[in-house]
């Protein structure tokens, strides 16, 4: 069976506009790329090298800190550094936290006078724990860059200021020490003995009658074994039996600590150390006592 093929189908689309051309393909492919080569020329125009004048151009300033545009780049700064710190040395062997020795840091009027912002007390007290999670570090292993941070932010001393009185043994090998308990107040004389006790010139079975009484007096010569060692001299007054009896207790814990510094953080762990700041709360006008209401009638 015979195929027809129309003479169009044969020619190229440039045989049709023009009849005179012939169509091959070496001459068709060629025409074609000149013209798109045309094209391209027209569309894009050959770029020249030019000077480049670097005046005009407008440097763009990088902020000096990342934490430049949360409002206090200085406390984030001093924060994610001693953040860094302390994952830096977690691993480090630390002191427990009674025997830790006691650092005053800079105040928050201090800090906001360095950083010249107005800082949150919220703020500045994550700051504070910080460094004291770094203060804890074993001394002896204490990294100098730690140590650096640590001194940054300690309060500068203050010649003007005055430091408490460290008592001392007397002539008479007599250590003297201050306690108070509510409105109770007690001077007590502590010396090495055999571990009598005279509380304004009574045995102290006599001048406390009560055993827990006489048990609170003693109890830092008790949980230090030194009740056979040390002679009690006190006076006392103001207030009741157990004001006077914990106003004694820490007076003969203070004066203990006068021979023998080192009882210290046994006696603080024995909460023997503070004094009690609780006391009755005051009368109100209107209320039968410093709460209670009178009963309340409807007529």
């Amino acid at each position: 069976m015979l195929s027809f093929r129309s003479p169009l189908s044969q020619c190229s689309f440039q045989s049709i506009l023009k009849p005179g051309l012939k169509s091959t393909n070496s001459a068709f492919s060629r025409t074609q790329s000149f013209a798109v080569s045309a094209r391209a020329a027209l569309a894009s125009p050959s770029i020249q090298e030019q000077a480049v004048d670097t005046d005009s151009i407008v440097t763009r300033l990088a902020p000096a800190s990342p934490s430049y545009f949360t409002g206090s780049a200085d406390f984030f700064d001093n924060w994610l550094a001693l953040q860094e710190l302390s994952r830096k040395y977690q691993t480090l062997p630390v002191v427990p936290a009674d025997e830790v020795s006691r650092v005053r840091w800079k105040t928050l009027q201090q800090y906001r006078a360095i950083v010249g912002t107005q800082v949150k007390s919220a703020k500045y007290k994550k700051i504070v724990n910080l460094l004291n999670r770094l203060n804890r570090i074993e001394p002896s292993m204490l990294p100098e860059d730690a140590k650096n941070m640590l001194e940054k932010y300690k309060r500068p001393e203050d010649s003007n200021l005055a430091k408490p009185k460290q008592q001392q043994i007397d002539k008479w090998g007599r250590a003297w020490a201050t306690g108070r308990r509510k409105t109770a107040v007690a001077r007590v004389w502590l010396v090495e003995g055999i571990g009598e006790a005279l509380v304004n010139g009574k045995p102290l079975a006599e001048a406390f009658p009560r055993i827990v009484d006489r048990e609170s007096v003693i109890w830092p010569l008790h949980i230090t074994d030194r009740v056979d060692k040390y002679n009690i001299w006190a006076l006392v007054g103001g207030g009741g039996s157990t004001g006077q009896a914990e106003a004694l207790t820490l007076g003969v814990a203070k004066a203990l600590m006068v021979h023998e510094p080192l009882l210290k953080p046994a006696l603080r762990r024995a909460g023997v150390v503070t004094r009690d700041p609780r006391a009755v709360e005051r009368k109100k006008p209107g209320h039968l006592k410093a709460r209670k209401m009178p009963t309340w009638v409807k007529r």
